[in-house]
């Protein structure tokens, strides 16, 4: 949905949608399960810079739920999460804070989205709440055993035949110091 500056003119613009799975790519980091629900209002917010310039923000404010896969940290199965958020976001023109190349930036400046052409893409705010709304790491369960680093094959549901890998003689050292201490020695 593209929220334009033509549209902001006349009036707020509300929304209330139910997205699909597949209206918004979320790249491998995640995938859509049912609907995505959002609600909310976007608005027209003028910025005078001075007598003669002023800068179209808008401000996008929703809540939005929905149900996504995200893979596995250990074994990449899909691991289920249901996820929701509200978000009061402010976005300017592409452009509009250009100044010095080298600056420091305050930390309103910071919280400021930007917009390209004549309005805000709907979706891409949406995408960009999702995925940081995700856990860094997902697990399908705590006792994760992994994917075999030889074969591939997921041990949580097969075991494999692979021998281990030899070890490598640099970190003797550091196992010469483990039967040294022992556990609970430290």
């Amino acid at each position: 949905m593209l929220i334009t500056l033509v549209d902001l003119e006349r009036e707020p613009v509300r929304f209330d949608l139910a997205l699909l799975p597949g209206d918004i790519d979320y790249g491998e980091e995640a995938a859509q399960i049912g609907p995505l629900a959002v609600q909310g209002q976007a608005d027209l917010l003028r910025e005078h810079r001075g007598p003669r310039e002023v800068i179209p923000d808008i401000r996008a404010r929703a809540h939005w739920s929905g149900t996504f896969e995200a893979p596995c940290a250990r074994c990449l199965e899909p691991v289920r999460h249901t996820l929701g958020g509200d978000f009061d976001l402010i976005f300017r023109p592409l452009g509009a804070d250009a100044g010095p190349p080298e600056r420091s930036l305050g930390a309103p400046e910071t919280e400021i989205g930007y917009y390209q052409g004549e309005g805000l893409v709907l979706e891409d705010v949406l995408r960009e709440q999702v995925l940081l709304s995700l856990p860094a790491r997902s697990l399908c369960r705590p006792d994760c055993q992994g994917l075999c680093p030889r074969c591939g094959r997921n041990l949580n549901t097969e075991s494999c035949t692979c021998e281990p890998a030899p070890a490598d003689q640099r970190w003797s050292a550091l196992s010469d110091l483990r039967s040294r201490f022992g556990p609970g020695n430290e």
